[in-house]
């Protein structure tokens, strides 16, 4: 993830909150996070809850355990948090239990985080990989949800909705707020941001899946996909080799009997990240680090 520096007023954990919604993006900046909050907050209001939780569970986890300071004002042990207790609020019915679990859950993920960094992050990002094993038990356990209602057939909507997926949120205000910070702290990752969205959705629509294509269904991941190698600003193909990875293997995903939330992107950004490291592994080198 990116650790660009950003001096704002904001207390420190606030700041680290913050920046672990932007981290959901690959980004640093409280400002940008501040957005996503608000995404949320406006567009479900029911789960801005969950996602608090899930951040704070993240961060408090990796500050007891003593983590680097930097890494935790970083935001880098609270998205996986974010995107958990988001799933989880939407997915599972509300109980006493309900609050605890993501607890638990954001808290064994800053772990995870941590010992993957720790053990293998030289060669692949972590990236959103346990929020999607986090996620896939709870939509295994979660009962099966009702068919969406068709959505307005507007391509900017569509548009929108695929960086709303992001966050598992499918209004359109969602997606606008969501580009208006990625805007703020990177306008070149804003781009690339919205032309992975606009690509996954027009090959939905090609491939006949219209309303795939309106819920910004195939966009999302592309859209992250995009976000993870845009800064390589000297190898423009990089992010859009990504995008065509992450929109081929959702195919794959969708065999499974659980969706496949973030799993396209991790996939693709480990496929992409092996075939640049290979080369250099084999030669005997130490493979670079494309994100921290």
């Amino acid at each position: 993830m990116y650790t660009k520096n950003f001096v704002n007023p904001c207390p420190d954990w606030a700041t680290a909150l913050l920046n672990g919604f932007s981290q959901v993006l690959l980004q640093r900046n409280p400002l940008c996070g501040l957005c996503c909050l608000l995404a949320i907050l406006l567009t479900a209001p029911n789960l801005v809850g969950g996602a608090l939780l899930g951040a704070l569970a993240g961060l408090l986890t990796a500050q007891r355990r003593g983590y680097d300071r930097g890494d935790r004002q970083a935001g880098l042990y609270s998205y996986n948090g974010v995107l958990i207790g988001i799933l989880f609020s939407a997915v599972l019915p509300w109980s006493a239990i309900l609050p605890p679990l993501i607890i638990a859950a954001g808290g064994l993920s800053s772990i995870l985080v941590h010992q993957w960094r720790k053990r293998g992050g030289y060669l692949l990002t972590v990236y959103t990989a346990p929020f999607v094993l986090f996620g896939w038990g709870a939509l295994l356990l979660a009962e099966p949800s009702a068919v969406s209602a068709p959505v307005e057939a507007e391509p900017v909507q569509a548009l929108a909705r695929g960086l709303g997926q992001i966050f598992l949120l499918d209004q359109p205000l969602a997606g606008v707020l969501i580009a208006i910070g990625l805007f703020i702290c990177n306008r070149y990752a804003a781009f690339w941001a919205l032309l992975g969205s606009a690509i996954g959705g027009s090959v939905a629509l090609l491939a006949g899946e219209a309303q795939t294509a309106w819920m910004g269904l195939l966009g999302f991941n592309a859209a992250l996909a995009a976000l993870a190698f845009c800064s390589q600003r000297e190898r423009p193909w990089l992010p859009l080799l990504a995008i065509v990875l992450a929109i081929l293997l959702q195919p794959l995903f969708n065999l499974l009997p659980v969706a496949g939330l973030t799993a396209p992107f991790v996939t693709a950004c480990w496929l992409l990240n092996l075939s640049l490291h290979l080369p250099r592994l084999a030669g005997g080198g130490n493979p670079r680090r494309l994100h921290s």
